[in-house]
């Protein structure tokens, strides 16, 4: 088995190197363009041989440059037992999230309206941590609804409380950003409102 480059001798530097090029690449993203692992390298300094060391192709690196990608829940250790408390904590991290990173978020958006669809399945805005997110925060529920039933709602929360969501309603219904937080923080808790009513 072989030793990830990052895991062996010098990790601090290794570790300091890397960070460089994923918050070089996050400039890059909030810029508006696509950063590439050639571009990362010349941003933060650092030859393109070294980059690829650390990120062998642009996919890696977007991975990692992607806002919550280290995330794997939005509950606190002492998550409550209530559905409903549990989701609104989590949709209200979520949505702070959206728009603290708004910018890298709707560069990724459009990166995956643009890619063709191997690429677009590839990249990191569509690879469903949301709806983990979210299914996690409706474990309770499973004593009364179905897998099936919990997984339609996570999917119907995610389509209303994301950067899509987030978008529409700033650009086109002309939300301001606290507006549209917590329009989104409404719309999850009236569909497990609606959903539970009718399990």
């Amino acid at each position: 088995m072989s030793i990830p480059y990052e895991a062996s001798g010098r990790t601090a530097q290794k570790r300091r190197t890397r960070d460089a090029l994923v918050a070089a690449a996050r400039d890059i993203v909030a810029s508006g363009a696509t950063p590439t692992v050639e571009g990362a390298a010349e941003a933060a300094s650092i030859s393109r041989t070294t980059a690829y060391r650390y990120f062998p192709s642009q996919r890696a690196l977007l991975f990692a440059a992607h806002p919550e990608t280290g995330a794997r829940s939005l509950l606190p250790d002492d998550a409550p037992d209530d559905a409903a408390t549990r989701l609104d904590l989590v949709i209200d991290t979520f949505t702070r999230s959206n728009i603290e990173n708004e910018a890298q978020q709707r560069t990724m958006l459009r990166l995956s309206l643009e890619a063709d669809p191997v690429e677009r399945a590839q990249l990191p805005l569509r690879q469903g941590r949301g709806i983990k997110w979210i299914e996690e925060a409706l474990a309770p529920l499973r004593a009364e609804m179905s897998e099936t039933a919990i997984h339609r709602l996570a999917l119907a929360i995610r389509s209303a409380t994301g950067i899509e969501a987030l978008a529409w309603l700033t650009d086109v219904a002309g939300l301001s950003r606290d507006d549209a937080r917590e329009l989104m923080c409404w719309s999850a808790r009236a569909l497990l409102q609606s959903a539970t009513a009718h399990s």
